[in-house]
């Protein structure tokens, strides 16, 4: 048997600090991996400042797993000294930020308020973590778990990595794959982490994300020079064995650490009606004054959001009409996005969401079939939208009497196209094209005792102006109302009464 082994048959009963036994497999397994490790490599990072952990990650043949949790990083410690000269090294290693890995897999950080915390075991690195995001209010049966860390973390590994080159060239555990501190931080604390939260770990929707954010140079009076950097990418990319305190970017503290907790973005669909020709769709502020009364975005998002602890919420519609054209018949599809939602809605809160709008004493918007749908539904409605078709009422005057023959010379065009500029009114937002519309059909309905106004039932192909139809819009809309009739025409009021479209 050889020197390095001999340790471990001497100790199997009970090894250093009495935590080993026959019966913690686990443990002596770790005990037995660390005494195996090569004794001039652990000296070595010893000396420069790595921590016991990150020890491991590099210098050992076995791979990096969460048995090492299991173990304090004091015991760690103990178990890597290979003779009393060692003992300086390892106690200062203990009080010290590792270089490397800047604290993280030592479970010390600066929390947001830049207090120092240190955890001596993952168990009480997980609780932390765990009672962070129960503050969140999120429910959730499974979680994704991210981890960011400072680009300083690759440059020192790399830096250090280079030197071990140079000088172990030939051993074995050089060879092998390094996990990272990232990575290596997810196998000390996922399976504890699910245990804790009572949730599975999986592609979800919900994240957990483990930020960890470089103390500030500059708040330390010390930022690295010029010429100090370009020294130590230097000497990483020769791989010196030879290696100083400039081989590193400096280390001044841990990690500031926080925890941020992100669901991704849930989906209702649904259709709403706009009854007032007073609401806008979306929010609309000019030079900080809000036209119109309200705006269907902000009664829909308005409601629905408090219903899922979102942050935010995004409102999308199969297209739009303008402020004084209402929206009736069978309504408009819309989806919104909320982002970050806490909770997801039952169906019964959705139904007592659709009530709370449709009962609201104004009667400026209403809505029908809200549901929870998922996000694949967004590329499906904009993918109806341009084929649609949508109806319209409009109350039209016209500069004659409306005489018998108009009403057979509107009503025999069918699938008529019309060439249209983009109006007058939208140029300022709106770039100047030609559009060709079809006109699907239309017909005529009298109004007693008004010879010069009628209603106008029409059906259209998605994205054509009506009211530029109607009054031909200075000529830029060809042929329009007024000059099918043979005389002036304007549109007085608009309503849709239909869009042609499956829900979502």
């Amino acid at each position: 048997m050889s020197g390095e082994k001999e340790p471990v048959a001497v100790e199997s009963a009970g090894l250093p600090n009495g935590l080993v036994s026959h019966g913690n497999s686990k443990t002596r397994r770790v005990y037995e991996t660390a005494r195996s490790l090569h004794t001039g490599a652990v000296k070595d990072l010893l000396s420069l400042g790595v921590c016991e952990r990150c020890i491991f990650r590099l210098v050992s043949v076995e791979a990096f797993d969460s048995d090492i949790s299991s173990v304090s990083t004091s015991t760690l410690r103990s178990w890597l000294k290979s003779g009393d000269d060692e003992t300086s090294a390892s106690e200062s290693s203990c009080s010290t930020i590792c270089i490397v890995c800047l604290g993280i897999l030592q479970f010390v950080f600066s929390d947001v308020k830049k207090e120092l915390v240190k955890s001596d075991s993952s168990s009480d690195y997980v609780a932390r973590i765990t009672d962070l995001v129960k503050q969140d209010r999120h429910e959730f049966n499974s979680f994704g778990l991210e981890v960011s860390v400072p680009s300083t973390i690759m440059e020192n590994e790399r830096a250090l990595l280079s030197y071990l080159k140079g000088k172990y060239s030939t051993e074995v555990w050089l060879q092998r794959d390094k996990i990272s501190v990232k990575d290596a931080l997810k196998v000390l604390l996922l399976d504890q982490l699910k245990a804790s939260l009572g949730a599975e770990s999986d592609s979800s929707s919900f994240h957990i994300r483990l930020t960890y954010t470089k103390a500030s140079d500059e708040a330390q009076g010390a930022s690295e020079t010029t010429h100090e950097s370009k020294r130590r990418k230097t000497d990483a990319e020769n791989g010196s064995n030879c290696i100083s305190e400039n081989s590193f970017e400096k280390v001044y503290g841990p990690c500031i650490f926080s925890v941020h907790c992100n669901r991704m973005p849930i989906f209702f669909s649904g259709r709403y009606f706009k009854y007032s020709r007073n609401v806008s769709q979306s929010r609309w502020i000019i030079d900080d004054e809000r036209m119109g009364e309200a705006s269907v975005e902000e009664i829909l998002g308005g409601n629905i959001l408090p219903a899922c602890l979102g942050d935010s919420y995004k409102f999308h519609a199969a297209g739009r009409e303008d402020i004084d054209v209402r929206m009736l018949g069978s309504g408009r599809p819309f989806l919104i996005e909320v982002q970050n939602s806490r909770q997801l809605p039952s169906e019964q809160s959705l139904k007592e969401v659709e009530e709370k709008i449709n009962k609201s004493e104004k009667k400026l918007v209403g809505v029908k079939d809200l549901k929870c749908i998922g996000s694949q539904c967004w590329a499906m409605m904009r993918e109806g939208e341009a084929e649609k078709q949508k109806q319209y009422v409009a109350l039209v005057w016209i500069s004659r009497p409306l005489e018998e023959k108009d009403f057979n010379s509107i009503s025999c065009l069918k699938e008529l196209k019309i060439l249209q500029k983009t109006p007058v009114r939208v140029l300022h937002r709106r770039s100047p094209l030609d559009r060709e519309k079809i006109i699907h059909w239309m017909k005529v309905e009298k109004i007693k005792g008004h010879s010069h106004y009628f209603l106008l039932h029409l059906c259209t192909q998605a994205g054509t102006y009506i009211k530029e139809f109607v009054h031909g819009d200075l000529g830029r809309t060809t042929p329009s109302k007024g000059s099918i009739l043979g005389c002036r025409a304007e549109i007085i009021q608009l309503d849709v009464t239909d869009v042609k479209m499956g829900d979502p």
